[in-house]
């Protein structure tokens, strides 16, 4: 090819088919695979989903590589997709037939900084036991600082595809399909960094009974102090 030559122009329709294709025919051989496919525009719509895409551009080395990636999951190019404790693998499809497998894995968070994130706001995590994501905590759990996003020393990752880069478009893609697939499942995320949610909250609700009893003794105690005055004051026996 002269370097006057074009590749032909593939539409985002047909880039489409070609990856349904594709897809079908990867499903056929791995039954139990969970692709995820994005319907309109917009990756995540949830508050969480969005915020987790939104935090992505904090572990980019190359903004195009980000980009190719939002391309990629729109595309229907990610084929699988498997979330657990410190562990996301996923497979994205390539140019002609090549898959590239993908692994991240993300670092426990220190069940004490997720503790102090959350002191005072024990009601709220009554939604945990009902499998719902706090609503009242959104700001206190998806800080990028000390909520449960991954800092980027605390995340690591490995495609088997020949790029350099540190985030090349295969990861890229696999972390967003992590954020659309929080719009369904945002507890996922807890899952991700090793967070027992029951055991957070009986912890919390634990912590915050033995506060209220603490305070109930203390008051208890100055009353009695009170009376004893008073008796001492009227010369009662």
């Amino acid at each position: 090819m002269s370097s006057y030559d074009f590749y032909e122009y593939e539409s985002i329709a047909e880039k489409r088919d070609r990856a349904a294709i594709k897809r079908r025919s990867y499903q056929k051989k791995h039954p139990n695979a969970v692709p995820i496919t994005i319907n309109g525009n917009k990756i995540a719509k949830s508050f969480w989903g969005k915020a987790w895409c939104n935090h992505l551009k904090y572990y980019a080395d190359h903004d195009n590589r980000v980009s190719r990636g939002r391309s990629y999951i729109k595309n229907g190019f990610v084929f699988d997709l498997a979330i657990k404790e410190g562990l996301v693998t996923g497979t994205v499809s390539g140019s002609g037939n090549n898959l590239y497998q993908v692994i991240i894995t993300i670092d426990p968070i220190a069940d004490q900084r997720l503790e102090e994130q959350i002191n005072g706001h024990v009601e709220s995590l009554e939604d945990l036991t009902y499998g719902k994501f706090p609503k009242a905590l959104e700001d206190v759990f998806l800080t990028s600082e000390n909520g449960l996003f991954p800092k980027m020393n605390e995340i690591q990752f490995s495609c088997s595809c020949p790029d350099s880069a540190y985030m090349c478009k295969h990861i890229s893609a696999i972390l967003y399909a992590v954020g659309a697939k929080l719009d369904s499942e945002p507890l996922l995320l807890f899952e991700l960094r090793g967070v027992d949610t029951s055991a957070l909250v009986k912890r919390s609700v634990e912590e915050k009974m033995s506060s209220l009893l603490e305070n109930a003794s203390s008051a208890k105690s100055d009353r009695i102090i009170e009376d004893d005055s008073v008796i001492d004051l009227f010369d009662l026996e």
